[in-house]
């Protein structure tokens, strides 16, 4: 459990963040601790499901980016508007990125899910 999470001693401003967890142990403590520094929360489908459940302000990958999670929704956020986002070089992609309507992400909090249960799926 997280006990206590002080953003304010970070000397980056955390304004935007892309959540998608396949273990959502402690997410949400998480997700309430961005939320009350203002951090907007991205976040892709099981995930954000969980978090609106707890009244987290959230907003779906797919929203942000205009385009559905795809083939049974591991293909969610290998987007230019996310990816840009995470990482574009802001001294170097600066404009680049404000023409595209690239936002910066500066948080990415994400797990893998369990190799052993991906690799014994059967076609």
């Amino acid at each position: 459990m997280i006990q206590s999470l002080d953003l304010n001693k970070n000397p980056i401003q955390i304004k935007r963040a892309l959540l998608s967890v396949y273990d959502k142990k402690n997410i949400v403590e998480l997700a309430k601790a961005l939320n009350k520094n203002n951090t907007e929360i991205l976040s892709t489908g099981g995930t954000a499901k969980k978090l609106r459940q707890d009244n987290i302000n959230v907003v779906d990958v797919s929203d942000y980016t205009g385009f559905p999670e795809i083939m049974d929704g591991p293909i969610k956020t290998i987007k230019p508007l996310i990816e840009g986002g995470i990482i574009g070089l802001r001294d170097k992609h600066e404009a680049e990125a404000a023409e595209k309507s690239i936002k910066w992400i500066d948080l990415v909090i994400c797990n893998l899910y369990p190799f052993s249960d991906v690799i014994s799926v059967e076609d």
